[in-house]
């Protein structure tokens, strides 16, 4: 796989990982409105349709060890016709149109991290980053929240590249790729990046010095995301999300609510053309306002796929 193509989904793709899971469990998480079982693979059957589809539920960059498909999974996806991912990722493999983007990871109006940050917080980041062989130069005008992806070694892009870790999004996409399945996006790149700028710069940075201090403290909240993972648990993900100790609480309506019900008429009008297979991340499938709680409330037809 040609991993230069994929750097900049990569960080989008890690950083929604990382916020959904750093700082966001805690004793206070309930597990209220539990409403679906343990599952990451869903049948769903629109009205209309002559053939379900289906929709999985991913955690964006995982350990190789880690890395399963439950049953159920293969057969499922080659039962698709077309695959969909919260941005397609063969729109990934444009590097004229990633360059174009670049300038959107930056903030505007002259700010830097450094006028973001008390000095004592400034020297914590330029510290961090130093030891990590990458001077604080090349990041001081870069969105705080882009450069949370690169606090945790578990979101190492490099670890893509020798295989330490994997993505469930690009092992789709390269399945889909030597079945010469199509792909499709539920929104664009351009859509995800322009998500971060709704948060003022001040709690970018915030959340950039709590995962670092998080990170040199030696916790490591994603090895609990992952264990909720593989043990398909949508219905805690959710509550994790929405604790209220949360990095993301009081903009989960930005990231995740109206993003959900975007795409459900999009999922619907796909399902009603083919049967697709669409990848997002679990996060987005559990709680009220998650994708499966809304498919059923507009007559969709959602039951886990089971062995």
């Amino acid at each position: 796989m040609r991993f230069q193509h994929y750097t900049l989904p990569i960080l989008l793709t890690g950083l929604f990982l990382y916020i959904f899971s750093s700082g966001c469990i805690s004793s206070k998480t309930s597990l209220k409105n539990v409403a679906v079982e343990k599952s990451l693979l869903w049948e769903i059957q629109t009205p209309g349709a002559k053939e379900p589809s289906y929709l999985f539920g991913t955690i964006h960059i995982i350990g190789a060890e880690d890395y399963f498909l439950p049953k159920g999974t293969m057969t499922s996806f080659e039962k698709s016709n077309k695959i969909f991912f919260e941005i397609d990722m063969a729109q990934m493999s444009d590097m004229s149109s990633l360059m174009g983007m670049m300038n959107k990871l930056y903030m505007s109006d002259g700010k830097t991290l450094k006028s973001l940050l008390s000095e004592k917080d400034y020297k914590t980041v330029v510290d961090f980053f130093q030891e990590k062989g990458m001077p604080i130069i090349f990041f001081e005008r870069m969105k705080p929240m882009f450069l949370t992806v690169l606090t945790s070694g578990d979101l190492d892009p490099g670890g893509l590249k020798n295989g330490e870790m994997k993505s469930y999004e690009f092992e789709f996409m390269e399945m889909a790729s030597q079945t010469k399945k199509p792909t499709g996006g539920l929104e664009s790149i351009e859509f995800q990046i322009g998500l971060f700028d709704k948060i003022p710069y001040e709690k970018q940075a915030e959340m950039l010095i709590n995962a670092i201090n998080t990170t040199e403290e030696g916790g490591n909240e994603l090895e609990e995301m992952v264990k909720v993972y593989k043990d398909q648990d949508l219905e805690k993900l959710a509550s994790m999300i929405e604790s209220s100790d949360s990095e993301i609480s009081g903009y989960e309506d930005i990231l995740l609510t109206e993003r959900n019900k975007n795409w459900i008429p999009i999922i619907i009008e796909e399902t009603k053309k083919q049967p697709s297979f669409f990848a997002v991340g679990a996060g987005h499938l559990g709680g009220k306002n998650g994708v499966i709680s809304l498919l059923k409330k507009q007559g969709v037809k959602v039951k886990a796929v089971k062995p």
